[in-house]
């Protein structure tokens, strides 16, 4: 998973401080079925914006059973509670009658008199209609892990709309999904199957899940889709987009995305991969009932991306390569590699990995690292995302274990501190590359190391989170496992110029570009919550775009392109502003004291003064030599 952190929590802060019998043989404490358990949405029978599902188990021994939607899916590190989206449970007998059943928390229904339950049918909402302020209560789901239900498209996020029972978790599962034949339909799960109606007007799919990991895994796109397909190696990709305005087309972004993917697979070689890749992008239109959560959700041979519509085309294109390949690098880890807390992953009480340095920190490492070694950017903008990323995570607490935030990832404090991972945690990555480089001539890094975990290990064999800084230790070199047993799980903060002195860099102050809504990573601006305003806060001195245009500390934001900014509309307008690029006009209206000042011109690059990574004078070659091959593998 991979968030736009501006978007989706910085400013936030800033602002918040079946009808068939089949069998069943129980073994053990399970219980085997002979038949899958046969699904079914249809979306031609939408009601009030809520999608019908049928759920057929095959005939049960137990006289109660558990059924549950899944309170946490994978490749989050927050609760999502899929079940507090569901409407009009009813568990039917052969007769069609309601049996009994119980509603034991947000997401868990039990069902009494069990042997005779023929089927479970709801109703279920989507999750997008209610990410604006107040929604439904409670904690919501990351956009790109959640649902859509409009006419023109379906965010077919699978886990939020088909659960699973307690007694038949391994079991296989039969999918219908049934629309008009008009729309485009993606998906990476297997098709086993269609039917068309008489009128021809309704198409009905099959697919086949081999387990319920199989449902989440699979996400689906339907409705009024722009589909490209292009070849990256060995894999098919399938890039399906959604545009509510036709703004964008899948046409558009192929190149920039078969670029890249291919610049990837050169970068990891021989790592295993996957005969079909889908890319997901639903580019939401900034309604009130459009997604919020902007960022992408991993899965073994898919990636669900959410961005903002209004995102202008370079910008587009610069998310896509850093959020997309992010999540096609989870290949590695932890798709590849991975505890057993994943392996097993328990989706009402999960157990969380120390590791996620490693999932999300050296998976964001790599999406950085490889576009530098790949000659998709040039080492000046690979050094500058480097100390952003040192900026933001300076910001955090850098005293934290990185393995007990982790482990404690749902709670706090631990949870506030989740957004380092993409920050400290690919920090962490680079660390162990550059020392691994030195340790080895050049000859190492951390690419190696997880190539040598992941033929140890492998999709199908997890490690033992305990040992896992044992057996890396084992791998490389002393000094690494002193590396993590220090800056990892102990509480010592890394000390970055000591590392980059070893590739002949050093940190200088100096003009440095930003955007127009920071310096340097830090907010400019400072809201008064009793007033419900925002203003510019004395940090806009240094920002020499709006210092250059009069703007002074002080100044209340009115509108933004004719938007009103308020507390409510802050994070949606910032949103925008975040992605500017110069030569956009703008026409802002500040009140000064009572009095209009209007900036409206035409955006030029803006900087300020912060900390940049700059090439040692005297550095000698053999620090040249490791910053090679650390850059260029």
């Amino acid at each position: 998973m991979k968030k736009i952190v501006l978007t989706t929590v910085a400013i936030s802060m800033l602002l918040v401080g079946c009808n068939t019998a089949k069998t069943a043989k129980a073994t053990g404490n399970d219980l085997a079925v002979t038949n899958p358990i046969e699904t079914a949405l249809d979306l031609t029978k939408v009601e009030n914006d809520k999608v019908p599902v049928s759920i057929n188990p095959g005939r049960f021994t137990a006289e109660t059973v558990t059924y549950r939607l899944p309170r946490v899916v994978q490749g989050t590190y927050s609760v999502s509670d899929f079940g507090k989206y569901i409407d009009d449970f009813k568990a039917l007998d052969y007769n069609g009658n309601v049996l009994p059943s119980n509603k034991l928390d947000t997401n868990t229904w039990t069902i009494t008199n069990a042997s005779q339950l023929d089927k479970i049918e709801y109703y279920v909402n989507d999750t997008f209609d209610v990410e604006s302020v107040g929604g439904i209560g409670g904690e919501q789901p990351f956009s790109p892990a959640g649902t859509n239900i409009e006419e023109t498209n379906y965010v077919l996020n699978l886990h939020g709309f088909i659960g699973y029972f307690d007694a038949l978790k391994n079991a296989q599962y039969n999918l219908e999904v049934t629309a008009p034949s008009s729309f485009l339909r993606t998906s990476a799960l297997q098709e086993t199957g269609s039917k068309m109606s008489e009128d021809g007007n309704i198409t009905t799919s099959t697919y086949f899940a081999p387990r319920y990991f199989d449902i989440t895994d699979n996400p689906m796109f339907y409705g009024e889709l722009d589909v490209e397909e292009f070849q990256v190696g060995d894999i098919k990709i399938v890039l399906s987009v959604y545009s509510p305005n036709k703004k964008y087309s899948a046409s558009q972004l192929k190149e920039v995305m078969q670029k890249m993917m291919q610049a990837q697979k050169a970068y990891l070689g021989a790592v295993n991969s996957t005969p079909r890749y889908d890319i997901y992008l639903y580019l939401s239109d900034g309604a009130e009932t459009s997604p919020k959560g902007f960022g992408a959700l991993e899965h073994h041979t898919s990636t669900v991306v959410v961005m903002p519509e209004s995102m202008p085309e370079a910008a587009l294109y610069e998310s896509m390569i850093d959020v997309v390949s992010h999540e096609f690098f989870h290949i590695v880890t932890p798709l590849s590699v991975h505890s057993e807390d994943v392996h097993y992953f328990d989706y009402n009480s999960p157990s969380f990995s120390k590791h996620l340095w490693m999932y999300e920190g050296v998976t964001e490492y790599f999406a950085t690292l490889f576009q530098v070694d790949q000659g998709l950017g040039s080492e000046e903008e690979f050094y500058d995302k480097i100390m952003g990323k040192i900026q933001t995570a300076s910001a955090m607490d850098d005293t934290m274990s990185f393995t007990v935030m982790s482990e404690n990832v749902l709670d706090e404090p631990y949870a506030a501190q989740y957004l380092n991972v993409y920050q400290k945690g690919a920090l962490i990555g680079m660390s162990i590359d550059i020392i691994m480089r030195e340790e080895s001539n050049g000859n190492r890094g951390i690419l190696s190391l997880m190539k040598e975990l992941s033929l140890k290990y492998g999709k199908n064999k997890p490690f033992e989170d305990d040992n896992l800084f044992a057996e890396i230790t084992a791998m490389t070199y002393p000094s690494i496992g002193d590396f993590l047993t220090t800056h990892v799980s102990g509480t010592t903060p890394i000390d970055y110029p000591a590392l980059f002195a070893k590739v002949g860099l050093e940190v200088a102050e100096s003009k440095v570009k930003t955007n127009y809504i920071q310096n340097n990573g830090a907010f400019i601006f400072k809201p008064d919550m009793a007033k419900g305003t925002i203003a510019f806060s004395e940090a806009v001195k240094n920002n020499s775009f709006w210092a250059e245009n009069g703007v002074l500390p002080g100044d209340v934001i009115k509108t933004i392109d004719g938007e009103e900014l308020t507390l409510a509309t802050a994070q949606n307008i910032f949103s925008k502003a975040f992605v500017w690029q110069p030569g956009t006009a703008i026409d802002v209206k500040l009140d000064r004291d009572g009095t209009e000042v209007v900036v409206k011109t035409t955006l030029t690059q803006s900087y300020t003064l912060g900390q940049s990574l700059k090439e040692m004078p005297k550095a000698t070659q053999a620090q040249k030599d490791l910053r090679q091959a650390w850059l260029k593998g």
